[in-house]
């Protein structure tokens, strides 16, 4: 209520679209998630990891390729076109799927590629929301469009469960990909009322982005020489380490069940019940438990949560323990402990803000799936460990997770700048 108190008479209609561009994004992004995971299931852990490495280059580059286009492509333009171009990817995919007999390579073609739009379909959308809204507005709004994710992507999970096996996999993919359309009418009406009822004419990203300046690369330079970088790093690699875990354990338990719909829709009912407790825990808990507990405590719950889960899957290797353990880890994450890692940058300076910290949420955490994948591989396949034996060997890697952010939460209570509250996050990785 207090951030819809907030909003001025002039923001009400731009708020409402953002609003609706942010959910419908969410909501169409979570279909095509889980008809990724479903399809993983099919292979070997040795396949997944290499197309988890796979994906950390090609994502990389498209990241670079993204940068590049950013500066040269007016932000009316580039956006639209970005969603139009998956839109009409994932109807490329539907007739590959649909239209003639499947095969292996297409749907891994379609994981790495869903991957790759995971890891830009929200930076699209926050970036254009920081070319719209001013500085002002955006401490007002922005908190309401992060709301507007997690309710999408409560949504887009439930409309799997609901009609995954009906539509099947073809199906969800044409119905997302229909779905990305919807926001392009309203880019092109946020650009209209960013010059009118906002008042943003002479508001700019590319203006804001010049105030920066410096060497593009200090970011990767900044990362290897500053501990205090290196370590929210390391506490990020051993959160893809946990979730490797925990995400590998669950599709080799569910290669029992042939039926990928029944796949999808056990994906989409575990990723709504996700999703529902990250938007309560970062309105109602986030905020007071960092306040009352301190950033070490923080930081360090979620992994002591996953020792303990980790143990008790290790003596029930079964799959409702491995998506209670998915549940546990990605609610969390996404509601304390990544709303937490989020603060951590507030205390340093703008130029590593803008620059490292992208190095660790694109680079470092793409390397930490890959090496983390490669690591479950070599203990699954060539060491030969059970389940069991995976999950304690994953505990030991929960209880060094909880040990560095006691230390990093240590090191940021010694820094002195203040600290804004984050914005939920909804769970749109991997």
């Amino acid at each position: 209520m207090k951030t819809l108190s907030a909003i001025e008479p002039n923001e009400i209609k731009a708020t409402a679209l953002s609003f609706l561009f942010v959910f419908t994004l969410m909501a169409a992004y979570y279909p095509l998630r889980n008809v990724r995971d479903a399809m993983a299931s099919n292979w070997t852990d040795p396949e997944i990891s290499w197309l988890w490495t796979l994906n950390f280059f090609i994502s990389t580059a498209i990241v670079a390729i993204y940068g590049f286009a950013v500066t040269r492509v007016p932000f009316k333009k580039l956006v639209p076109s970005i969603y139009i171009f998956f839109s009409a990817s994932f109807v490329l995919f539907f007739v590959a799927t649909v239209g003639s007999e499947r095969t292996v390579l297409v749907d891994k073609a379609y994981y790495v590629w869903i991957s790759v739009f995971a890891l830009l379909h929200l930076s699209v959308f926050w970036s254009f929301m920081a070319d719209i809204y001013s500085k002002n507005q955006a401490s007002r709004l922005f908190g309401l469009f992060a709301g507007a994710a997690s309710l999408g992507a409560i949504f887009g999970p439930l409309m799997t469960a609901t009609l995954g096996q009906s539509l099947g996999i073809g199906g969800l993919m044409l119905v997302s990909a229909v779905m990305l359309l919807i926001p392009i009418p309203i880019i092109l009406v946020l650009d209209r009322l960013k010059t009118t009822e906002l008042g943003n004419a002479d508001h700019s990203l590319d203006t804001e982005q010049a105030k920066i300046g410096g060497n593009p690369l200090k970011g990767f330079v900044d990362f290897f020489t500053n501990p205090y970088l290196l370590g929210i790093g390391g506490f990020l690699i051993l959160y893809t380490g946990i979730g490797t875990f925990v995400y590998f354990q669950q599709v080799d338990l569910l290669r029992a069940i042939e039926d990928e719909a029944r796949r999808a829709s056990i994906y989409g009912y575990r990723d709504a019940i996700v999703n529902t407790l990250t938007y309560v825990l970062a309105f109602f808990v986030t905020g007071r438990l960092v306040t009352k507990l301190g950033m070490p405590t923080a930081l360090a719950i979620v992994p002591a949560v996953l020792i303990f889960g980790m143990a008790i899957l290790a003596f029930t290797p079964v799959l409702l323990a491995a998506v209670t353990m998915h549940v546990a880890l990605r609610a969390g994450n996404y509601g304390l402990t990544r709303p937490s890692r989020e603060m951590l940058f507030t205390v340093v300076d703008r130029e590593e803000r803008f620059k490292a910290k992208p190095v660790i949420d694109i680079v470092v955490y793409r390397g930490g799936d890959v090496m983390m994948g490669w690591f479950y591989t070599l203990l699954s396949t060539g060491l030969g460990l059970g389940l069991a034996a995976i999950a304690a060997v994953g505990a030991l890697v929960a209880a060094l997770w909880a040990f560095v952010g006691i230390k990093l939460g240590q090191s940021f209570d010694r820094r002195d700048k203040p600290v804004d509250s984050p914005a939920p996050l909804a769970d749109s990785e991997i």
